[in-house]
């Protein structure tokens, strides 16, 4: 398994698994240990033998791993002189180079953040690093959000994502990404404000108005406080935005009430009219008493628990077709038994619909079945009269639900006869209430035999299912309940009742009263509620604008064949929900939003809208706001050809869906509004970016308002005019610009290009997010996380401490935001850990670069192996994580830098470079070598963290010990204009020996070290340099490289310098000669085939009193008889002192 694999693997590389391992002294006496071992991946099995002296303790797993008692020794010394603890002996401590930063290891993010931030904004960093950049353009579409107060962490999750993908293209690509600044460009991330979110201003503050105070809200003067609300609520989401670190154009944002594009959504809702995808009619939709009006699918939601009164009623036959085998010549008193959850629409009941392949039964109620004991022999609650009657009907039911039906009801079902749903279709029954007659008529698949009877109660005017079955059946589509949700005069006795209340029960009483209820019972279920006022809403038929979806459907699925959507399973849901969506309700019963642009003829009610209306309504609204539809006069509204008819007509009072507001922003002839004033907006959008709820919202209403203006229509911007049908007027556009023919034939390619084509390229679609137990979060259960807690902490702060913007963008990178994610306390404190690890990962390299110029550079070749390696190592991550930004697989990310940043680095690298940093020399070629590399991974690290996590990033940035120079000659003062890294092909070309080759010696270390501590364990060392470390291997290429590496004149690259021991030989066999004074050993496979013997014992010489390395050279130079000869060598050079300490 190679090294880079291991770094970047989503899982593990080793499992734990329990393991008995025999260590034995060179003495007949031996100990068993059990312990847990590290497993490595198939093929490479680890076997360890150790050799311990008789009479020591049985060893732990604990001690055996540990990697704490590393030698520290010139570390730790220095530390504690600069932190004023006296040493026995300190003449040297200025010689060594221990770090120095001003860069704090606490984050103080709720103070530095902000600060950060001030630095960004008043430099005006964003547009310096949008101006630098050129090329193609690439647009991150952002859903207007809604305005109806705090952010939750849903918003933070979705924001951030998008922040993500935003800072990342504008460090790695040559892309124009627009910020919505006129002339500027660079990532598009379009904000805004749908217009229908200032519903909520009416609940909560309009409706706590009194009754007066009410009834004099007028149009106008509602419009102006919901638009006052609404700009207010932006102002503070924009706010915290702003806090998590977003980045865009706050100061040009789009908002959807805005002239401009209330002018362009009237036009989109009038290329759609005149193409004859948007009628009038009465059909039923989702209507909402509470706020009166009708909504669409994805205005509402369906909590759980909702208790509906259910009944099973029955409507009595009265004919049926005459054939020979008619059942009511057997059985004349004959029933149909229907079951609804909604009793208050069987005033409106108008056929009952049966499955023609299913099998119906003619059941007789024979008699009760016994009283259950436990209940008293009372009967059972709920059970009509009519089963108490003593002429008990038959009823015609599914044959599968008769065993169902016996035990609910608590009577028993003798079964008759069977018929197939077929041969029921147009027998006749009497309307239970006003003793209309009406036919079983032939539905659909919806009618099956997982609840109910098996026939359904139909009534047209009040469900989906039963409109497209009245539809081919010419049933009437009856709906007495009003905008309040009551009944009206239509309902004779029930009129003036709720339908949700009184009304039902009056219903259901009825029924009882005349024989035709079998039994009530509440019935739990999901049920449709008004998402804003949080109360049930009711399937209404009214006079309405639709649009329909059949006549665009095929080009609708066609485009979203050609969009990349993440997860790919997205697509399976969005295509469902397109291919069987019936005709889209686009007119609200309100008073604010873009009003639709129709007059109604005061007489006949027959709708006036045309072309010249529309564009008429659109030039007014571009000038004045949708406002002036409510304050202008009819004859200022209407052209001037009808002005003269202006008496016979009045206007509608309709708005559009806040779904067709957000889904025509930035396509259709929203072009001529968008386009003409943002620089570099192109069609259509890179991404669109939300959660999963919006495959039945945003993006099919963007999806469906484009495809439906650009299907088999041109359209293009020509100096901020939309010339529409170029068939006939090429030639006469040609000559009026001054244009080429190719110039505008080229035009005419590409606008082509766009036909019946969907708004975006790709779609990401993320999850919901729950609690820590995987819950929906709720304030009843304590489980909310609040952004800004996240951030900023709560009261108490050693509970909720502050943990900042960039502890909760580092949760967003680490979780898989394709399915629903999870946050709570125990999650954020491990991303705080994880964040404050790589935090002083960033600290070591600053610290360690504090002297560091860039013309100590050392050149590629010049440098050592291992630090050849370790560059290798950052390519490759680098590499590796750009892959999965432009994958927007943030949480391998997380992964990659986990290991590599707070593991592997900090535990191999880092850990063998203190040596030479510290104690090295300053000028020494080993110290530069090392500097080199740490700077390259400085440069690179805090780029790549960027986009997750600007602040840290900046904040290291604005602490470089040095200046960072563009390929262009210019500073980057910030971390956003240094760009990504730029990839450097030589550092991946290391040769496949030299990476297997440090494959075996990061394994063979590994093994080394659990030698080590079993060796320190039995007190025969303290700290690893006070080791010498034996190898002994059969294989003879590996034992030649191992012997290269113990005699390298390059000390970087000496093999007791990797282990971190004073010395290392290898061994030419394992004769007693050679092993006898070795204590303690162990064996391994490394690379499970190249088996290695690992001895250690105490180290030769005396302990350097500078490196605190053991050497036989200890006392051999006079004047500094503690030192060995590297630390002669450089106190020899008689640097000048320098105190070091590390802030």
């Amino acid at each position: 398994m190679s090294l880079l694999k291991s770094l970047t693997s989503n899982s593990s590389a080793f499992n734990f698994k329990p393991t008995q391992s025999t260590m034995t002294h060179s003495s007949p006496y031996r100990v068993r240990c059990y312990y847990e071992q590290l497993v490595p991946p198939p093929g490479k099995l680890t076997l360890l033998t150790c050799f311990i002296p008789k009479g020591s303790h049985q060893l732990k797993w604990d001690n055996i791993c540990s990697s704490k008692r590393r030698s520290r020794g010139p570390v730790m010394a220095g530390k504690k002189a600069s932190e004023g603890i006296k040493q026995e002996d300190g003449k040297y401590k200025h010689t060594v180079d221990l770090p120095k930063t001003t860069f704090g290891m606490r984050a103080n993010s709720s103070v530095r953040e902000p600060e950060i931030q001030k630095i960004w904004e008043e430099n005006q960093v964003f547009k310096k690093v949008v101006e630098k950049n050129s090329g193609a353009n690439f647009i991150l579409h952002d859903g207007p959000p809604y305005a109806n107060g705090d952010l939750h962490i849903g918003h933070a999750l979705n924001k951030i994502l998008k922040d993500i993908i935003n800072r990342y293209k504008a460090a790695a690509s040559p892309f124009i990404v627009n910020v919505l600044v006129k002339s500027m460009s660079y990532v598009q991330m379009l904000h805004g404000v749908k217009q229908g979110t200032i519903l909520l201003l009416c609940f909560s503050g309009i409706m706590s108005l009194d009754e007066k105070a009410r009834n004099d809200l007028t149009p106008l003067k509602l419009r102006a406080k919901a638009a006052k609300f609404a700009k207010e609520t932006v102002k503070k989401q924009m706010s915290s935005f702003k806090r998590y670190g977003v980045w865009a154009d706050w100061n040009d944002p789009y908002l959807t009430l805005d002239p401009e594009y209330e002018a362009a959504q009237i036009e989109v809702f009038g290329q759609m009219a005149l193409k004859g995808y948007i009628y009038r009619g009465r059909k039923p939709v989702h209507w909402s008493p509470s706020s009166r009006t009708a909504l669409a699918e994805a205005e509402l939601e369906y909590p759980e628990k909702h208790v509906s009164r259910s009944i099973y009623a029955i409507f009595r036959v009265v004919s049926a077709p005459l054939t020979p085998s008619s059942l009511l010549q057997e059985f004349p008193n004959l029933c149909l038994a229907v079951w609804t959850t909604t009793p208050w629409t069987i005033p409106a009941n108008a056929a009952v619909a049966v499955n023609p392949k299913l099998e119906y039964a003619v059941v007789e109620i024979k008699s009760l079945a016994e009283p259950d004991p436990s209940s008293g022999g009372k009967k059972k609650k709920g059970l009509g009269l009519v089963l108490e009657d003593e002429r008990k009907p038959f009823l015609i039911v599914a044959s599968e639900l008769v065993p169902s039906l016996e035990a609910k009801w608590g009577v028993k079902l003798d079964v008759k006869t069977k018929q197939l749903g077929s041969e029921l279709e147009n027998y006749r029954y009497i309307h239970p209430i006003d003793d209309r007659e009406c036919p079983v008529v032939v539905g659909g698949d919806y009618i099956t035999t997982e609840t109910g009877t098996g026939l359904v109660h139909t009534a047209p005017g009040h469900g989906q299912e039963d409109y497209v079955t009245g539809q081919k059946y010419g049933l009437p589509i009856f709906s007495p309940v009003d905008d309040d949700g009551k009944f009206t005069e239509e309902a004779g006795q029930f009129g003036g009742l709720d339908v949700l209340g009184e009304g039902n029960s009056a219903v259901v009483k009825y029924l009882d009263e005349h024989l035709s209820l079998i039994m009530e019972e509440s019935y739990e279920h999901k049920y449709p509620y008004d998402w804003r006022t949080k109360k049930p809403t009711i399937f209404r038929a009214t006079e309405q604008w639709f649009a329909s979806v059949e006549g665009f459907r095929h080009a609708a699925m066609d485009a979203i064949n050609h969009v990349k959507w993440v997860p790919p399973q997205a697509e399976n849901r969005i295509s469902t929900m397109t291919s069987c969506r019936s005709d889209w309700c686009i007119s609200r019963q309100r008073t604010w939003g873009v009003p639709i642009p129709v007059f109604y003829h005061l007489q006949s009610r027959e709708p006036l809208m045309n072309e010249e209306i529309i564009d008429h309504i659109k030039s007014i609204v571009a000038q004045k706001g949708g406002d002036a539809w409510w304050y202008m006069t009819m004859e200022d509204l209407l052209p001037t050809k009808y002005r003269d008819k202006a008496a016979e007509y009045e206007k509608g009072t309709d708005t559009m869906d806040v779904w067709f507001d957000s889904g025509t922003v930035l396509h259709g002839s929203s072009w001529a509004a968008v386009l003409g004033k943002r620089d570099s907006l192109s069609f259509p959008a890179d991404l669109y970016l939300e959660g999963t709820d919006q495959h039945r919202g945003w993006f099919q209403s963007s999806l469906l308002t484009s495809v439906a203006t650009k299907d088999k229509h041109a359209c293009f911007l020509v100096l901020g005019c939309v010339v529409e049908n170029w068939e006939g007027k090429s030639e006469a556009c040609k000559l009026i610009l001054g244009w080429s023919f190719d110039c505008v034939d080229l035009l005419v390619e590409q606008s082509e290009e766009y036909q019946g084509k969907a708004p975006y390229s790709s779609v990401l679609t993320h999850g919901f997010v729950l609690d820590e137990k995987g819950l929906k979060m709720s304030k009843s259960l304590g489980n909310v996380v609040d952004p800004r807690f996240v951030i900023e902490g709560g009261k108490n702060q050693k509970e909720a401490p502050a943990y900042g913007a960039d502890v909760l963008r580092l949760w967003v990178s680490s979780v898989d935001y394709t399915s629903d994610v999870m946050i709570g306390p125990q999650i954020l404190r491990q991303m705080s850990e994880v964040y404050r690890k790589l935090r002083g990962t960033l600290r070591y390299l600053l610290a360690n670069l504090h002297d560091w110029k860039t013309e100590y550079t050392v050149q590629y070749h010049e440098l050592p192996r291992i630090d050849q390696h370790a560059l290798f190592q950052l390519e490759n991550v680098v590499k590796n994580i750009q892959g999965n930004y432009e994958n927007y697989q943030f949480f391998k990310i997380f992964q990659i830098l986990q290991r590599f940043v707070i593991v592997d680095l900090s535990n191999f690298y880092f850990d063998v470079a203190k040596d030479r940093l510290y104690v090295g020399g300053s000028t020494s070629y080993t110290r530069k070598s090392c500097q080199t590399v740490l700077a390259a991974h400085l440069l690179s690290i805090v780029r790549i963290i960027a986009p997750i996590l600007p602040h840290l990033a900046e904040d290291v940035w604005q602490n470089l010990p040095f200046q960072y120079i563009t390929q262009d000659g210019s500073i980057s003062e910030y971390v956003f204009e240094s760009r990504w890294p730029t990839s450097n092909e030589r550092w991946l070309a290391l040769p496949t020996e030299e990476i297997n080759f440090w494959e075996n010696i990061l394994e063979l270390r590994t093994e080394v070290n659990r030698v080590l501590e079993v060796a320190r364990t039995g007190k025969l060392i303290g700290a690893s340099l006070d080791a010498k470390v034996h190898i002994y291997t059969s294989e003879d290429n590996l034992a030649s490289q191992l012997r290269e590496l113990c005699a390298t004149k390059n000390d970087a690259d000496t093999l007791h310098r990797l282990f971190i021991t004073s010395q290392a030989e290898i061994l030419p066999s394992l004769d007693d000669e050679h092993t006898v004074n070795i204590p303690y050993s162990g064996e391994c496979l490394i690379q499970g085939k190249n088996k290695v013997w690992i001895g250690i014992s105490r180290a030769e010489g005396s302990k350097c009193e500078r490196c605190w390395n053991y050497s036989q050279q200890v006392g051999s130079f006079l004047g500094h008889p503690t030192l060995c000869s590297r630390c002669y060598d450089v106190v020899a050079l008689q640097m000048p002192p320098q105190v070091a300490a590390v802030s």
